[in-house]
């Protein structure tokens, strides 16, 4: 299960991520981190954006004038990292559930898919749409959605200096043996540069998403 994350990712862990990391304690000749790490983007749902609302009239929202609830979930990312572009498919999908069921109806819902460097810095974005086509006496209805990202492989490499420090092997009794490679201020933020994210939800407007943050 793919956790919902904020838009604006703040803590170090979720900013790393992007990375697919094992540490692995070598105590045979000194003590150093074997790092092992993609470039594939973590793919998740920013907070506040994961459903929506549509009310009528769309001049109220309370309770009686719900129309129509949305949920996007499911993702599901499949990987390409074998060329100079790494290339990041993730389909998903989108549950809808009406308050009136009388009558055929179909109902289009826009949805966002960007591309986060370093937890902030915006470096693509696109648009789509999604359409739920509901019966006649249907209250419920369920319709899939794709969204796909680049990312530079260069951007997403660590610098050959910052995996030497991280392997670094350290014996027993040298000054920084007990020192933890990843708490280093210059391996932190060459971490941060080189991660990468796929945000996926629903574009809403800001009454939209007032609501959902405020409900």
């Amino acid at each position: 299960m793919i956790k919902k994350t904020p838009i604006i990712i703040a803590s170090l862990a979720m900013l790393l991520s992007a990375c697919s990391r094992e540490g692995v304690l070598d105590v045979s000749s000194g003590v150093g981190v074997n790092v092992t790490r993609s470039g594939c983007p973590a793919v998740a749902i920013p907070d506040g954006t994961g459903d929506i609302t549509l009310f009528n009239p769309e001049n109220r929202q309370d309770a009686d004038a719900i129309d129509v609830v949305a949920t996007l979930t499911k993702l599901r990312p499949v990987c390409s990292d074998a060329g100079d572009k790494i290339y990041t498919e993730t389909a998903f999908e989108v549950t809808a559930l009406r308050s009136n069921s009388a009558g055929a109806r179909s109902v289009t819902l826009p949805y966002f898919s960007s591309v986060l460097q370093g937890g902030s810095a915006v470096i693509a974005k696109r648009v789509g749409q999604v359409t739920l086509t509901f019966a006649d006496g249907q209250a419920r209805a369920t319709t899939n959605g794709k969204a796909a990202s680049y990312v530079d492989r260069q951007s997403a490499r660590l610098p050959d200096d910052i995996v030497a420090k991280i392997t670094k092997k350290r014996k027993a009794g040298d000054d920084d043996a007990a020192l933890d490679p990843l708490a280093d201020p210059e391996v932190k933020a060459a971490l941060v540069r080189s991660s990468f994210e796929l945000l996926i939800g629903f574009q809403l407007t800001e009454d939209q998403l007032r609501y959902n943050v405020t409900r």
